[in-house]
């Protein structure tokens, strides 16, 4: 029987006979052959879809309602395109709608959906049918089901790429990535690096605590190395306590671009240092890291490598826990970085922090309160400002622990103060970063501090930037009301090199804003900037907000900002940033 006398019989039988199990001896000759094509067609496993020349189901088989879920009642008449959903792939279906426009045969897997909602590998052949004339009469589709095979063949191929232990990209995928991000970087001209990372004292752990405790170790260290990766880059692990990490997209300034990877290494210094809980077993661990850049592109890939595990060998000689570059260069630009980190952590252990202050005043010369900068005083480098230090801290996380410090020691001014008549009435602004402010807790900590030292609130103004409240502004009005509600003051630093939003600016409960120096820096000779200040200052007054110019150093700089009609003024005109046993004095 030729493909248009079956798929014509058994669409027939569809329609005429579709419940008919055995021959029945008195049935006609045609009806036989219909009931025998209809068992011939339940008998085979695979799922058989027939359709009209618009695609229209005019049959199926009970395999194809097995594998589907859907009854024949449901399908009859209608498009299996139900059978689609959001994992199919759109690229398949194009390709199959294009071949059967065509009337040529098809031949792919896609992915279908069971009526239940379960997804199934589909492999299906459908062929077109035509009658003596030529013409497309039907499409006959022959389906199956292959998602074990095809679960099995992931499985493969994931076993072929993938750690079995921590379910990291392998040495085999991570050749291939690093060549990729080697090729792409010659072509952006943006820089990448190799990252050789090996745990300390691995051997250590097995020996002592057994095989099974190292394996928990080294899962656990995958686990903390994925969260310090940024997105794009590449973890994997080669074999034993190694790991190797690409890095994609970095600066194009080789320095600037060893800076970053630096910061990466640092922050994987220090989550691998965190405590480890194996099993019943505490374990404080550390890792040494070697780290090569792409820089010229004219080294293979296995050359990288070998260059990054050269550098991973020198940080194991220096006494481990250490991240080394290959290359001298970046090793000492690198080092002084490193150096810069682990000071800071002693300054905070061993107080080497310290608060200026810088007097405010209003147009006569009333002191009004002070700005607390903080200062470094480095037993080595001496007197350091916040711009040599401030922009790491804030990269690495140092910036939370610093600025509580600097929160903690305001109060503890604001609280000394009140004894004195001279100052028992100054305002103290404090500077606070981003990653301060949108802590979850922010408001509590603040909250807890005037309370441990007994301050009236209204004497605390904390300082913001512009930029802090884009984010979540909804969040940021939210905060800064809780602590309105108590008293403590809002500034918004730097105002007029931001997006100075009128929107925001009129929601949020600000009590002053200052007017950046570089708009008072050249008041005297800029036209431009006698307008802005003056705009700043009538806008200000207009929502009731106070102003004050900061970076003021001389008379006529004073003159043009007291006549623009700003009444408070901040800069070396009326005192330096100083330590408080020399302002006080000059309070005196």
């Amino acid at each position: 029987m030729n493909k248009l006398k079956a798929a014509n019989a058994a669409e027939k039988l569809a329609k005429k006979a579709p419940s008919v199990a055995t021959v029945s001896p008195t049935a006609t000759p045609e009806v036989q052959e219909l009931i025998l094509m209809q068992q011939a067609l339940n008998s085979i496993s695979q799922g058989v879809l027939i359709t009209d020349s618009q695609r229209r189901t005019t049959y199926i088989n009970d395999a194809f309602e097995k594998m589907t879920g859907y009854a024949r009642s449901e399908i009859m008449g209608g498009s299996v395109a139900i059978l689609q959903g959001a994992g199919t792939n759109p690229d398949t279906i194009n390709a199959l709608r294009t071949a059967l426009n065509a009337g040529q045969p098809f031949h792919d897997e896609i992915l279908n959906y069971h009526k239940n909602g379960t997804p199934f590998w589909n492999e299906l052949s459908i062929n077109p049918v035509r009658n003596g004339e030529g013409n497309l009469v039907q499409f006959v589709s022959v389906q199956r089901d292959v998602s074990e095979r095809k679960s099995s063949a992931e499985k493969i191929e994931h076993l072929a790429f993938y750690d079995q232990l921590t379910d990291l990209p392998n040495r085999r995928l991570l050749m291939d990535r690093l060549n990729h991000a080697f090729t792409s970087s010659k072509r952006s001209g943006r820089e990448g690096a190799v990252l050789f990372i090996d745990a300390d004292n691995f051997k250590d752990v097995n020996d002592t605590l057994g095989h099974d405790i190292g394996d928990l170790l080294i899962q656990q260290i995958a686990k903390r190395l994925e969260s310090c990766m940024r997105a794009g880059d590449t973890i994997a692990r080669t074999g034993g306590d190694e790991f190797v990490v690409v890095l994609e997209d970095l600066s194009e300034q080789r320095i600037e671009a060893a800076k970053q990877v630096s910061a990466i290494g640092e922050k994987i210094l220090i989550t691998l240092n965190q405590i480890y809980q194996l099993d019943i077993h505490e374990y404080r661990g550390t890792c040494s890291i070697g780290a090569v850049l792409f820089w010229d592109h004219e080294h293979s890939a296995e050359e990288l490598l070998k260059r990054a595990d050269i550098a991973l060998f020198r940080s194991k000689n220096a006494g481990r826990n250490a991240l080394t570059f290959f290359n001298h260069e970046m090793q000492v630009a690198i080092q002084e970085r490193v150096t810069l980190v682990r000071e800071m952590h002693t300054a905070l252990d061993h107080q080497q922090f310290l608060l200026y202050y810088q007097v405010q005043v209003d147009s006569t010369h009333r002191t009004l309160g002070a700005e607390a900068l903080i200062r470094w005083l480095h037993p080595e480098r001496g007197l350091l400002s916040p711009a040599q230090f401030i922009p790491l801290a804030e990269e690495l996380g140092l910036i939370l622990p610093i600025g509580r410090w600097v929160l903690e020691s305001a109060c503890s001014q604001l609280k000394a103060w009140e004894k004195g008549v001279l100052t028992r009435d100054l305002v103290l602004s404090v500077n606070v970063s981003a990653k301060e402010f949108h802590q979850v807790d922010f408001a509590a900590q603040i909250k807890a501090l005037l309370q441990r030292y007994d301050i009236n609130p209204a004497l605390l103004k904390l300082e913001l930037t512009e930029s802090m409240l884009l984010d979540s502004t909804e969040d940021v009005i939210t905060l800064m009301n809780t602590l309105k509600e108590i008293g403590v003051k809002f500034c918004l630093d730097d105002f007029g090199t931001g997006y100075s939003s009128l929107h925001y600016l009129k929601r949020l409960p600000i009590d002053q804003l200052k007017i950046d120096q570089s708009f008072v820096r050249d008041i005297v000779t800029d036209r431009s900037d006698k307008v802005i200040v003056r705009t700043i200052v009538v806008m200000a007054q207009s929502l009731d907000i106070r102003v004050i110019a900061e970076g003021v150093e001389t008379v006529e700089q004073y003159q043009h900002l007291l006549d623009s009609g700003c009444n408070e003024y901040q800069g070396y005109l009326f005192g330096k940033p100083m330590p408080i046993e020399q302002f006080e004095e000059l309070l005196k």
